[in-house]
């Protein structure tokens, strides 16, 4: 018996979200049917996230256990044989037996992209939120810096969430400028809910001066949802990385 580590990337608006789901395709599920198919062993996935309907991934992680003697590195050529175009498995390599791509996690890197114009690019607009009024970037990244650090992010979480507690630690939140594209990149320990597409919304908002710019400090004291911003738009959304201790990180 070996464990398989694997490296994912999708695009999210091909599937109904990373988790099985009846009567729908889901990612999990496709990549449980195509190892199934490819080891002929019934075969569980672990994934590092439940990525949403509509969010993509460059670095999801995901692992399983197999009895089969194809070579680790050889998974990924065998499994992207049998699985849809939107979703390829980018490397395959072996991990230890007791490692979990979930539970070893230690933090992730999320991306989103916000479009800055009044017509939309068809050749981003599967993969960004297109904001065509004016954004203050330099009030965005002062705002971000407010919400860097460890806080209880209630105000963040959308309802729904299983999370025994809102409190996280986010360690960076970086805004870069493209052209036209602003690249906000999260780092953090863990994330709650759409917590980053509402601290997106927020930014947002405070950076074309529909919130104070010195809002995001109140808002997070207030430990309300009503009181942040709007949800960003999922397909502007990427898990970017997956980070574990022992540098099982292979793309």
């Amino acid at each position: 018996m070996k464990n398989i580590g694997l490296v994912v990337a999708y695009r999210g608006d091909a599937f109904a979200g990373w988790q099985i789901q009846k009567n729908a395709r889901t990612v999990e599920g496709e990549l449980k049917r195509a190892a199934a198919e490819v080891t002929g062993e019934p075969v569980t996935i672990y994934g590092a996230g439940r990525t949403d309907a509509g969010v993509h991934a460059r670095g999801q992680r995901a692992n399983f256990k197999t009895a089969s003697s194809i070579p680790a590195e050889r998974f990924a050529y065998a499994l992207n044989a049998h699985l849809p175009e939107a979703c390829r498995v980018m490397s395959s390599f072996e991990v230890p037996l007791d490692f979990h791509s979930r539970y070893d996690a230690k933090g992730k890197c999320y991306t989103y992209r916000i479009y800055r114009g009044p017509i939309a690019d068809p050749l981003t607009a599967d993969f960004s939120w297109q904001v065509s009024y004016f954004l203050d970037v330099d009030r965005m990244r002062a705002a971000a810096g407010d919400a860097v650090g460890t806080h209880d992010f209630k105000s963040f979480q959308a309802a729904g969430s299983s999370a025994k507690t809102s409190v996280r630690r986010v360690d960076r939140i970086a805004i870069t400028e493209d052209g036209p594209m602003l690249i906000v990149q999260y780092i953090g320990n863990g994330f709650l809910y759409n917590m980053v597409r509402i601290l997106t919304g927020t930014l947002v908002a405070i950076g074309s001066g529909k919130l104070a710019p010195d809002a995001m400090a109140g808002i997070i004291a207030a430990k309300d949802r009503n009181a942040a911003g709007v949800t960003a738009p999922a397909k502007g959304l990427e898990l970017t990385r997956v980070y574990y201790e022992n540098n099982f990180i292979k793309m």
